[in-house]
């Protein structure tokens, strides 16, 4: 197997929108000052210690360290939702119809950024409203959000172009045969 030493393309995207860290901050702030009203203070405020950790600390935490890593090595392309995934999930270019550079609307196509399911098939995205939108013959379609899409889609064409074609056609190829 080549490995992860042969990478073509390589991006890894946080949640760093300031909207997203305000939101999260103020839930953060409300929480412990819940836990210090209540532990330091000592006036009993009804919400238990468990969720003054979670929002007030976990939450925070968990968004710094997510990010979403796309890869394109000699031997397909990689996505990774850290911490989600732990590790990388190989999404097969071999049955790729198509693929474009295109602008879309997370919210209303998918519902907002993340893993996402929508009416326009799968998406990973953390931030903006560019990617990558993947169709494959069997109908299905995967959208990877990118500051980089021009790169990513670039270095899908060259990927097609690199690998024989009969490969990835090996269905196409004995029909004609």
């Amino acid at each position: 197997m080549i490995g992860k030493n042969n990478i073509t393309f390589h991006e890894e995207q946080q949640f760093r929108q300031v909207w997203i860290w305000i939101l999260l901050l103020s839930i953060s702030l409300l929480f412990i000052s819940f836990m210090v009203q209540q532990f330091i203070v000592g006036r009993p405020f009804g919400v238990p210690l468990i969720f003054g950790v979670i929002f007030g600390f976990g939450f925070p935490i968990f968004f710094y360290i997510l990010n979403l890593t796309t890869e394109l090595r000699d031997d397909g392309l990689y996505i990774r939702f850290f911490p989600l995934h732990l590790s990388f999930h190989k999404i097969p270019l071999e049955d790729l119809k198509r693929h474009e550079v295109r602008i879309y609307n997370p919210i209303m196509e998918y519902g907002g950024w993340g893993i996402k399911y929508g009416k326009m098939g799968k998406a990973y995205n953390v931030s903006g409203n560019r990617g990558v939108q993947l169709e494959f013959t069997d109908g299905k379609r995967l959208l990877i959000g990118s500051q980089k899409p021009e790169q990513l889609d670039s270095a899908i064409t060259q990927y097609l172009k690199n690998h024989d074609k009969n490969e990835f056609n090996i269905k196409e190829r004995r029909e004609a045969i």
